[in-house]
């Protein structure tokens, strides 16, 4: 029994949601990474909705880049989280300028 594509696009509309709301409402470092990841998860979805209802693998392969792409996301988000917390002691972006010296 296969998933229809409508279902998935609007998974994919969901996850989409609620990455853009948890980036721009909340302010913690932890969960702006967070929901980038649920973008990107987002977009992978739709890559490979499309992919399976066109009959065509180039958009799972796309797809396996794009996690790709955010595995570097999360191991450079780490070491940015890791250097914020020594410098700053915090991880919440409205009490971080780093620009300040």
């Amino acid at each position: 029994m296969a998933i229809p594509t409508e279902h998935l696009l609007v998974l994919s509309l969901v996850l989409l949601a609620v990455g853009i709301a948890g980036g721009l409402i909340l302010r913690n470092v932890i969960i702006v990474l967070m929901s980038i990841e649920l973008i990107l998860n987002a977009a992978n979805i739709n890559f490979i909705a499309f992919a399976r209802q066109l009959g065509d693998l180039s958009g799972q392969v796309i797809a396996v880049f794009v996690i790709t792409i955010a595995a570097a996301e999360a191991a450079i988000g780490l070491g940015i989280i890791i250097a914020l917390v020594r410098l700053k002691q915090t991880v919440q972006l409205d009490q971080v300028n780093v620009m300040q010296g």
